[in-house]
């Protein structure tokens, strides 16, 4: 498994963990590729997924959105660099990337830095290793600022990285999914700024061996 080496990393090795997700109303299709139909981080697994209550209070569902099927993913491995900024997870199924804002980023801006290029070239490589021909790139941002902000700048930063990778793999073997979702989906808790940091991200995902 490819890790970072521009830092130590630390490695979790998981299984089994059951993967929740909500799923979002439709979105308005982007300028490069559709997004996909469900929310992101979900994929199909083989064992049951734990019961949950649509209805409970405490999942503080916004109107309108409602939960998708639950979902069981074997998670093979999590490797995370030492300063969080950047992580990888291999499930049965996919490979994603998760990749904090600030690495990739200035802030409150969609133009890539030095650092980030060499970063997305590794995901490119590791794509490639997968033989890839589905790439889906998301943009999340923390809950500061209006959703229709949040919404534009995560999208605008899921194309940047998403032109990056293309330099490398191409555009016309490999379809994209590109979808901005801005302060949908956190990871963290947005009431302080680790949690926000956290969830200023973008997610690159593709199969495991092209599937």
């Amino acid at each position: 498994m490819a890790v970072p080496t521009h830092t130590h990393a630390r490695t979790a090795v998981l299984t089994a963990a059951t993967v929740l997700a909500l799923s979002a109303p439709a979105a308005a299709a982007p300028a490069v590729a559709a997004g996909p139909g469900t929310a992101p981080g979900t994929a199909p697994g083989t064992a049951a997924p734990v019961r949950t209550d649509p209805t409970a209070p405490g999942l503080k569902l916004r109107r309108g959105a409602r939960l998708a099927p639950g979902r069981v993913l074997d998670v093979k491995s999590v490797v995370e660099t030492d300063d969080g900024g950047e992580r990888r997870v291999d499930t049965n199924t996919d490979v994603t990337f998760a990749l904090q804002a600030e690495v990739l980023f200035e802030k409150d801006s969609s133009g890539l830095g030095p650092a980030a290029v060499s970063r997305i070239r590794t995901i490119a490589d590791e794509a490639r290793r997968q033989h890839a021909t589905t790439v889906r790139v998301f943009g999340f941002t923390d809950d500061l600022g209006s959703t229709d902000h949040g919404t534009a700048l995560s999208k605008e930063r899921a194309n940047a990285v998403q032109r990056e990778l293309a330099k490398d793999l191409g555009s016309s073997a490999v379809h994209y999914e590109i979808r901005g979702y801005g302060e949908q989906y956190p990871i963290a808790d947005n009431a302080t700024e680790e949690g926000r940091r956290k969830n200023r991200r973008v997610e690159v995902t593709f199969p495991r061996g092209g599937s």
